[in-house]
């Protein structure tokens, strides 16, 4: 298998000898999808696309929901051409930037999609296939429809070479970067961490992270392939859910970020026979810093060991990892490499010794060689040969990784990583706002959350803080909103005169948006049938004995990773669709119900 380089050729290893055994799997009672059928997804869909006039190295697309067709459409895609998976939840405008930024070629959406990536496509002159689904086949399954066109130059399967993964991600400079990733570097990943959590065809992933985002696509998708093992497809993260799902699924693992561990950590005594009937093997940790008693609670909680492991989108997701039993797991500690080379440099580019703090570097077949079209960025990402990752820490004597700090101004919320002057440049477009500056502020939950400072006109003279809120709602993905807007006279400015990031939220005096002060209402039953059924939701999902009118989401231990959970309640449960800025604008139950009734 070492010599396979390719993801159809290493499926197609792992299909030949046990063609019936269970690759996707999907929540219910649908059929799963056998590596046989996997492989006749991938040739099938390497035609259509072919037929479609794609071919290899051409970047196709995707938005699709989270489940077992994203799953597929990925494989499959990656398995003969560029794919570029996008996240469901992007306004017109980031489609517009990120679709014309990739050159995509076609663009995959579900059938009779509503999503505003179809009508940019269109604006942009890039076809638009549709992805037709079938329940009544094996999960996964699909066939694409799209606009017949005249035969790719290189038609049929991907080599080794190819490109077939490209994300953005986000530094510190306004424009996100390009990704490139070849079969190579996506098949020494996925092997590595096959290695690393010794995966084998008896294992069962439970995927609850995005297929969108790298730690979803190879930690939890492509490994276990590559294992000959099985990955059962949620629709994604849902901690109210999390646990009939592993009842049905029967799990060996799921891998998550350390905010999905702590909602699970929370809702689990409920559910102790349960996890006691259904253990796992281990839970793994990666895209953020797991505090050390979050690490605790998880190993007491599942009665397994927790593996926390380090990556990034340029090495095709992880750097290192933590061993498995009887391997030495060290608190503080991100683990040992895991296939890269990992070194310590100081500014000047020199390599440090161990136990000496500096910039992480990386060497190795599963890094990217150098981000697309982008040349000056790539001058300061490689030094010497070495990928420099942007993170601070050190190496100690075993080799074991702490890292202390990041260098780059990246928010990371949740998990979810982005650049904030992004952010700015949205607020700038406001009319009142001549200077902004977004900011990462600290969160109890999320580990960070977003805050801007901005200064406003003259002619200003009535904008709020909603204002300003409301303008990027209308333009960023509900994560990227600004939860706390902070009009200010002047921002701090460094020595030359350039605005300063780091550090503005303690200059400014911006503490946790979890703190939130309590207007000290009395307590009253909810009245209206509206306020009662909202009640219960919030009851659900906060876990908690009660809910009064006057009760405010955020005092009751609320955050924004729960809200979108009340927000796909409501819609079940009433038929109504809210953002997430409703909670922000209506945090008492009174105010939202009322709302809500209008």
């Amino acid at each position: 298998m070492a010599d396979i380089l390719s993801i159809r050729g290493l499926l197609a290893d792992r299909a030949d000898p046990n063609p019936g055994t269970r690759a996707i799997m999907e929540t219910g009672d649908r059929d799963a999808m056998s590596y046989a059928m996997l492989i006749d997804q991938i040739d099938r869909t390497t035609g259509a696309l072919n037929d479609l006039g794609i071919g290899r190295n051409d970047c196709v697309a995707i938005v699709l929901p989270n489940g077992p067709e994203m799953a597929t459409a990925f494989v499959s895609v990656a398995s003969s051409c560029t794919s570029a998976p996008l996240n469901p939840a992007y306004r017109a405008p980031e489609y517009d930037f990120y679709l014309s930024d990739l050159n995509a070629k076609a663009l995959i959406v579900e059938r009779a999609s509503d999503s505003p990536a179809v009508a940019v496509a269109e604006s942009l002159n890039i076809p638009v296939i549709e992805l037709v689904a079938d329940p009544a086949r094996p999960a996964g399954w699909f066939e694409l429809n799209g606009q017949p066109l005249d035969r790719p130059i290189k038609p049929g399967h991907a080599d080794d070479d190819d490109i077939a993964l490209v994300l953005h991600t986000s530094g510190t400079t306004s424009r996100p970067k390009i990704v490139p990733l070849t079969q190579t570097n996506l098949c020494i990943l996925a092997q590595t961490i096959r290695e690393s959590l010794q995966l084998e065809p008896g294992d069962r992933c439970l995927n609850v992270m995005p297929l969108f985002h790298v730690h979803g696509l190879m930690a939890a998708l492509l490994s276990s392939l590559i294992s000959g093992a099985s990955v059962t497809c949620t629709p994604g993260f849902d901690a109210t859910r999390f646990f009939d799902w592993m009842n049905d699924s029967k799990p060996t693992w799921y891998t998550a970020v350390p905010t999905m561990h702590q909602a699970l950590i929370a809702r689990a005594p409920k559910h102790a026979e349960l996890i006691a009937t259904n253990p796992l093997r281990f839970v793994r940790s990666c895209s953020a810093s797991l505090p050390p008693q979050v690490l605790t609670q998880l190993q007491q909680t599942f009665n397994a060991p927790v593996i926390e492991a380090y990556g990034m989108t340029e090495s095709a997701h992880q750097i290192s990892s933590n061993p498995l039993p009887p391997g030495k797991c060290k608190p503080g500690s991100v683990g040992i490499a895991t296939g890269p080379r990992v070194a310590v440099i100081n500014s000047g580019g020199q390599l440090l010794a161990p136990n000496t703090t500096g910039e992480i570097v990386l060497q190795g077949r599963n890094v990217t060689s150098g981000y697309a079209a982008n040349p000056e960025a790539n001058a300061a990402a490689f030094t010497n040969g070495w990928f420099r990752t942007g993170d601070q820490g050190y190496i100690d004597d075993d080799g074991y990784i702490f890292l202390t700090g990041r260098i780059k101004e990246i928010i990371n919320r949740g998990g979810e990583k982005f650049s904030p002057r992004e952010i700015d440049e949205v607020l700038m477009d406001h009319p009142a706002v001549v200077q902004a500056v977004a900011f990462a502020m600290p969160d109890e939950k999320l580990g960070e959350e977003v805050a801007a400072a901005v200064v406003l006109n003259n002619d200003s003279e009535g904008t709020t803080e909603r204002d300003i809120q409301d303008f990027a709602t209308n333009r960023l993905s509900d994560f990227k909103v600004p939860r706390r807007v902070l009009i200010v006279d002047q921002i701090p400015k460094g020595p030359t005169g350039k605005l300063q990031r780091i550090g503005l939220a303690e200059k400014l005096g911006v503490s946790s948006v979890n703190q939130h002060e309590s207007d000290s209402a009395e307590y009253a039953d909810p009245e209206t049938e509206t306020e009662k059924t909202l009640a219960g939701i919030w009851q659900q999902v906060l876990r908690v004995d009660r809910v009064g009118r006057n009760d405010d989401f955020f005092d009751l231990g609320g955050d924004s990773m729960l809200a979108s959970q009340v927000i796909v309640r409501i819609e079940e449960q009433m038929d109504r669709k809210l953002r997430m800025l409703a909670f922000f604008d209506s945090p008492t139950l009174y105010v939202m119900a009322s709302n809500i009734d209008k």
